[in-house]
């Protein structure tokens, strides 16, 4: 199993730590790279459409997710 690591984040105005595997933590570094932006953009709009999801969490289903589109071919 992959060890958690913990990073700190300024998100909307605030810093905040959210811990992540490091496979996660890559793939949303490939994730915002392709789409052009930083992580840091990347997290703030996963944050603001999370709703009642913690942020851990929703990060994980939004590599989850990116990962099934590109394997579905959509």
């Amino acid at each position: 199993m992959t060890r958690r690591e913990k990073r700190s984040l300024a998100i909307a105005g605030h810093r905040t730590s959210v811990s992540l595997e490091e496979p996660f933590w890559t793939a949303l570094k490939e994730i915002a790279a392709g789409e052009g932006r930083t992580l840091a953009a990347l997290v703030a709009e996963v944050d603001q459409a999370r709703g009642k999801t913690n942020l851990s969490s929703a990060l994980r289903l939004h590599a989850l997710a990116h990962h099934r589109r590109r394997t579905s071919g959509d």
